[in-house]
């Protein structure tokens, strides 16, 4: 292989891995501060996906317009959902394992109402629309225009949000309720109000992930579940509550998944992944990235 075919090929993974890791980075905050495993997480990708394909064929915005209004959209509704559902699981169950549980068969109930919904709304036909597919050179190799910005946005919220939790002080308050959630309260945080703004925020990222992705691919009602999937997968590998792990985690599956599949058979791509996920469980179950 030439040099170009194989900074193409690594590109190609960085910018899978780049959604990979918005995506786990969403789940790892909804389950690493309040224990919410939320098998629902990738629906949500889909919404924001559809949105995105809406406004942009209906009404003629660009896709860019839609990053924020997916967060924002997004972010309203796992408030929402946090409200409705989440918080009065969290006030009735007697222990820790019985919320997980219970959160569990809520957010699997979760997952058929929005995909119904969606099947409902849009039909199950593969949507899509062009946008910046005209090839880019970087030095002698060249990629899809949408393909760059979907990556060197997906970095910049990850980016953000790691910046958010190190350094400011609502990622203070959040860092601390994951290491310890009485102690975190017995300082005077407020998880009243924490709880469903970072649900919210989870979401929110799910759903820019799910406009990015409209910008470079086809999407269907089906498209979330397998997301939700790898998000478990790149949340195991950078270690549960990592932030910068989830980051690390999502950018090296994309590209063990490219190059796994360049020299087999892209039909093994989940034999991949579940490979990885299994080796790291066995091999270090606290992740790859964690402290």
């Amino acid at each position: 292989m030439s040099v170009s075919a194989w900074l193409e090929l690594l590109a190609s993974g960085l910018i899978t891995g780049g959604i990979y890791a918005l995506v786990a980075l969403g789940l790892n905050l909804q389950y690493g501060l309040m224990r919410i495993l939320n098998i629902a997480h990738g629906e949500f990708l889909m919404v924001g996906a559809y949105l995105t394909w809406m406004a942009q064929t209906t009404l003629g915005m660009s896709p860019l317009w839609m990053v924020p209004v997916s967060f924002a959209v997004m972010m309203a509704l796992g408030v929402v959902i946090h409200w409705l559902c989440f918080r009065r699981l969290s006030a009735t169950s007697p222990n820790l394992d019985i919320f997980e549980a219970r959160g569990l068969m809520v957010s699997f109930g979760l997952m058929f109402l929005v995909q119904n919904f969606a099947s409902w709304m849009w039909g199950g036909d593969l949507r899509g629309y062009d946008y910046l597919t005209d090839p880019v050179k970087l030095g002698a190799a060249q990629f899809a225009g949408n393909k760059l910005l979907v990556f060197a946005l997906a970095l910049l919220f990850s980016a953000a949000l790691i910046f958010v939790l190190r350094h400011t002080l609502l990622g203070k308050g959040v860092r601390a309720l994951m290491q310890s959630p009485t102690g975190a309260q017995l300082v005077g945080i407020d998880t009243q109000r924490l709880h469903p703004l970072m649900f919210g925020i989870g979401l929110g990222l799910s759903g820019v992930a799910g406009c990015l992705l409209s910008m470079a691919y086809t999407i269907s009602p089906s498209m979330g579940e397998p997301y939700t999937v790898t998000a478990l997968i790149v949340i195991t590998l950078g270690g549960f509550g990592s932030m910068g792990g989830a980051l690390a985690g999502g950018l090296l599956l994309g590209v063990v998944e490219a190059l796994g599949m360049h020299f087999s058979n892209p039909s093994l791509k989940a034999l991949l992944s579940y490979s990885v996920f299994i080796a790291v469980l066995l091999l270090r179950p606290r992740g790859l990235f964690a402290k």
